[in-house]
């Protein structure tokens, strides 16, 4: 939950009706602000440190990427909004054993990067130079938020030969319907920042709440895609991988899980076995 988010809430509820642009900046701002930054867990920092850590800069924000190996068969890891790249460690112990070059970043405002604040865009920079610096991915796997950048980004080309996305997001339309649901605001303020995001992210660009859809011209990527979703998951139902899975048709494999919700899902042996036998296919 956000500081202050009742404060919060009561702010830009009013702020909507009177002074609509307004309101649309200030939602913009903590629409771009993660809730805090998730802190290592057991064992994450040993296994960062063995690692080959990097940098970009990304709109002169410091973002830490992550190598292990020595390059050859790379497969990327998108970590999810308030995330970080140390999330995925079960799945980097995991390809690593398959022979794989693991490659990771905390997007700005996460994890160790520098910056406050990151957007749709940002991710879909990174992951565009961490393709020229590696070449064609043999897959990208991602989670919640970073499946949809993952898709555009690859929709955009960035090349990979599969893709595991993990509890993703369809939808950007969702996320920000899920940010106002969060706070709790009502339809005006929610209108308000759908158009701060539609006229400061995506000024002179149209269509973007269509365009910033896995379902959107599909057809641009030749990637296979593999699904997890758990029908318990509280934060993004399973209906938008679904809506990923009809996009992508025949290329597309979409597994319900039971009980592991939105974040356990991506420790769940099952789950990451699956995915690495996938992506060693």
């Amino acid at each position: 939950m956000y500081p202050a988010s009742s404060l919060l809430r009561v702010t830009l509820n009013t702020a909507s009706l009177v002074a609509p642009r307004l309101a649309g900046r200030l939602a913009l701002a903590v629409f771009r602000t993660p809730a805090g930054r998730s802190r290592l867990r057991p064992g994450e920092a040993e296994l960062l440190a063995e690692a080959r850590p990097g940098r970009l800069t990304v709109k002169g924000k410091t973002v830490l990427t992550y190598q292990w190996g020595d390059g050859t068969r790379p497969v990327l890891l998108v970590h999810g909004w308030a995330s970080r790249a140390a999330r995925f460690a079960p799945f980097v112990t995991a390809l690593r054993e398959r022979g794989f070059t693991v490659v990771a970043f905390d997007a700005p405002g996460h994890g160790g990067s520098g910056g406050r604040h990151t957007d749709l865009l940002e991710y879909g920079d990174i992951i565009r130079r961490l393709d020229r610096r590696h070449g064609t991915f043999e897959a990208v796997i991602a989670h919640s938020y970073g499946v949809l950048a993952t898709l555009v980004a690859l929709r955009e080309g960035v090349g990979a030969r599969r893709v595991v996305g993990i509890a993703g997001v369809a939808r950007y339309g969702y996320f920000v319907d899920g940010f106002c649901a969060l706070l709790g605001l009502r339809d005006p303020a929610n209108r308000a920042l759908r158009v701060a995001v539609e006229r400061f992210l995506f000024p002179g660009e149209s269509d973007i709440w269509r365009r910033f859809d896995t379902a959107w011209q599909p057809g641009r990527t030749g990637a296979a895609l593999l699904l997890f979703h758990d029908d318990t998951d509280d934060m993004v139902p399973v209906d938008q991988s679904r809506s990923t899975a009809d996009a992508y048709g025949a290329r597309a494999r979409l597994v319900v899980t039971h009980g592991l919700g939105h974040r356990r899902i991506l420790a769940d042996p099952a789950v990451v076995a699956k995915a690495t036998d996938f992506v060693a296919a």
